[in-house]
């Protein structure tokens, strides 16, 4: 028997469309749901059947995981409570999107524990676990309704093409064996995900899909971001003697440190985009011979919050005013003194005021680098 398909474009209201897929899978029904990669098959992480009957639709060979889908980033901490900080950063600026994190799976803690056993044999058939948060909106809105994850796999046999349209999964072998079609044209990318394995060895791509090596890289890299109020003296000091404190450490020039998976910014709270530098900041790092010459102010953005790994204010007051605002960057965001001591805005001030007001932010970044673990590479 064929499945239903709901095409999306034609949906007076999407609503509907959701709380439809809803009951589908809560009563065990297998369900073809598009993504920005490809179309996936999807049923509830939470009814053994329904988990083992995705398997039997996909002819998949025993030890191949499913990957469980989850509605967020933070949600990866309940299924995978010891993430290390690589995770947690991977998880952090790829999430929503076309990445599957490949995670170890060892902690007692784990909500996969949970699962019916079946489904923990499922997702979990050695020792790591297949995470992933799909950027699509239609799949995000039924996660969110849903009591549990998802398990998740492509609409496809294994083997045959990947299908990156509702007429693809129609018409495939497997589609008389689906309950409901969720139809909403061609998938944005029309390729697979990216499959990153994370461990104590570091990173490895196991499948590069849409998002290439080299840009999965650069996502792995630690962000340090400096934030004062105008981007245009304390924070861009800070910015490039953390730099240089940090190339010293690992013992490369500055300009290597991307390479080495570090990165350091600022930014200003209440910043405008593109101002330069005052005199008197250049002035005051070039006898360190640093160029700060070629700054440009940024304001803090959602994007620069949620990126940062670590996150270090001049004052007690910029730190509540992001944590305010941002709330889940509360637990990275610090001031840059460790004892709470602010650091004064010395624009208007003389030359000398900035050479203090430098010394004292390189003596606290040098405390604060002697806390924090750097990469190895």
């Amino acid at each position: 028997m064929p499945p239903a398909v709901i095409e999306l474009s034609s949906a007076r209201d999407r609503r509907d469309v959701v709380h439809r897929a809803v009951q589908a899978l809560a009563e065990g029904q297998v369900v073809a749901f598009p993504t920005e990669t490809v179309y996936g098959l999807a049923a509830s992480a939470l009814n053994e059947s329904a988990a083992l009957r995705l398997i039997d639709v996909k002819q998949r060979k025993a030890g191949h995981a499913l990957t469980l889908a989850i509605k967020s980033a933070d949600d990866a901490l309940d299924y995978v409570p010891g993430m290390d900080a690589l995770g947690q950063r991977l998880a952090r600026r790829c999430w929503p999107g076309p990445v599957t994190l490949v995670l170890e799976d060892r902690h007692p803690e784990s909500l996969v524990q949970q699962l019916p056993k079946a489904v923990q044999e499922l997702v979990v058939p050695k020792t790591t676990i297949g995470l992933r948060v799909p950027a699509h909106p239609l799949i995000l809105d039924v996660l969110r309704l849903m009591p549990g994850p998802l398990v998740l796999s492509s609409a496809n046999v294994s083997g045959e093409p990947d299908a990156v349209t509702a007429a693809d999964v129609v018409k495939s072998s497997l589609s008389d064996r689906i309950g409901l079609v969720l139809d909403d044209g061609t998938s944005q990318f029309a390729q697979p995900s990216s499959v990153v394995l994370v461990d104590k060895s570091g990173m490895k791509v196991l499948r590069a899909g849409v998002v290439t090596e080299a840009t999965l890289r650069r996502l792995a890299s630690m962000l340090i971001l400096f934030v004062c109020t105008g981007n245009t003296c304390r924070s861009p000091m800070a910015e490039i003697l953390c730099r240089k404190l940090i190339a010293e450490k690992l013992g490369c020039k500055i300009d290597e440190l991307d390479d080495r998976g570090v990165m350091v910014m600022s930014a200003g709270i209440a910043a405008m985009a593109g101002g330069g530098p005052t005199p008197e900041a250049v002035q005051v790092v070039a006898e360190k011979g640093l160029d700060l010459s070629g700054h440009v102010s940024q304001p803090l953005s959602d994007r620069l919050v949620q990126h940062a790994d670590l996150i270090f204010t001049m004052t007690r007051g910029h730190r509540e005013a992001i944590v305010g605002h941002w709330p889940v960057a509360a637990a990275r965001t610090f001031v840059l003194c460790g004892d709470q001591e602010d650091v004064a805005d010395p624009i208007g001030g003389p030359r000398e005021l900035y050479k203090r007001c430098s010394e004292q932010i390189e003596s606290a970044i040098k405390r604060r680098l002697a806390e924090i673990e750097l990469p190895k590479s």
